[in-house]
């Protein structure tokens, strides 16, 4: 491959790097044909984008990024899938679903998730637990809500008792 091509690859590389949040390096060599387009798959379907890339011009796509990714140059061996995701979990729960199927692959190597490293298959539930900032942000909501519900439900089951009594006390009166 020439130098000018290798170097178009490292920009796109970079390029889609720079698109996506959360980075997981996976190994899927394992797979045959059908259950990588399975998983390929899979990826489309949970807005997950897949690349197979070398670990030389990924690990000098990582070095051009403005983004530090040194804890993941040691994973770089071996075939290497790259998993891309705006959603923190998305990949830790499609390598995971894809695993119900009574496979290990794809293998969990390592994942950049909001400027945070983790690393190795120990990690994966972790990273499946790991709330969306959506999710986060929906649950801080709910919280806050929650207060102002209670008030209003008191109230208003107030107002009937309030209501039952002095009805009670006119129907009295009128006998």
């Amino acid at each position: 491959m020439k130098k000018e091509d290798k170097a178009r690859l490292i920009e796109n590389i970079k390029n889609t790097l720079a698109e996506y949040s959360a980075v997981y390096l996976a190994e899927t060599t394992m797979l045959n044909a059908e259950r990588t387009v399975d998983l390929r798959r899979a990826a489309f379907k949970a807005g997950v984008k897949m690349l197979v890339v070398k670990n030389t011009l990924l690990k000098k796509a990582f070095e051009q990024s403005d983004i530090d990714y040194s804890g993941l140059y040691d994973s770089l061996a071996g075939s290497t899938t790259l998993l891309l995701s705006n959603t923190g979990n998305a990949p830790a729960k499609l390598i995971t679903g894809f695993r119900q199927k009574k496979e290990t692959i794809p293998a969990f190597k390592a994942a950049y998730v909001e400027e945070t490293i983790f690393k190795g298959e120990e990690q994966l539930p972790a990273l499946v637990a790991l709330k969306s900032k959506n999710e986060l942000i929906a649950d801080i909501v709910a919280l806050l809500q929650s207060p102002a519900k209670n008030v209003i439900s008191a109230l208003q089951s107030g107002g009937n008792t309030l209501h039952g009594v002095l009805e009670t006390l006119s129907n009295k009166e009128e006998k």
